[in-house]
């Protein structure tokens, strides 16, 4: 766990980094950024060595950094269809993220889904919420 956690620390220091930033669709980048290392960390975990607690303290970063991404853009209180650049940049970097989701859930053993569905699960939200935004359709409530 302590590995795990060590792993992770220079990547949860671009998070707070993240936190820190004053613009608010810069701090979308930076956490946007984060969450890309940070899966790309954990897939490396899982694929060299079979590591599932770095995964899914890799995982849970994914998911904090892309809360953090769509909160960030959400406090700018932008129209995203009328100021669409960091909506739009945000959208398909998630679109991205979670075609690379599916690959790294096709290679796990069924056993160790668990953890990556309930990340799936929260990209593809906020993936739709940023596509509906974009294209004008109101929300879902």
């Amino acid at each position: 766990m302590a590995v795990a956690v060590l792993a992770a620390a220079p990547a949860w220091a671009n998070l707070d980094a993240a936190r820190a930033e004053p613009n608010l669709e810069k701090r979308s980048g930076l956490a946007l950024a984060n969450a890309a290392e940070a899966f790309k960390s954990g897939h490396e975990a899982y694929l060299a060595r079979d590591d599932m607690k770095a995964v899914v303290v890799s995982l849970e970063e994914v998911s904090a950094s892309i809360d953090l991404a769509y909160e960030s853009l959400q406090q700018t209180h932008k129209v995203p269809s009328k100021s669409p650049r960091y909506f739009k940049k945000a959208e398909i970097e998630t679109r991205e993220l979670l075609r690379r989701i599916d690959d790294l859930r096709q290679q796990m053993s069924v056993d160790d889904r668990e953890a990556i569905e309930k990340v799936r699960t929260a990209v593809q939200k906020v993936h739709e919420s940023l596509l509906e935004g974009i294209m004008g359709g109101k929300k879902k409530e």
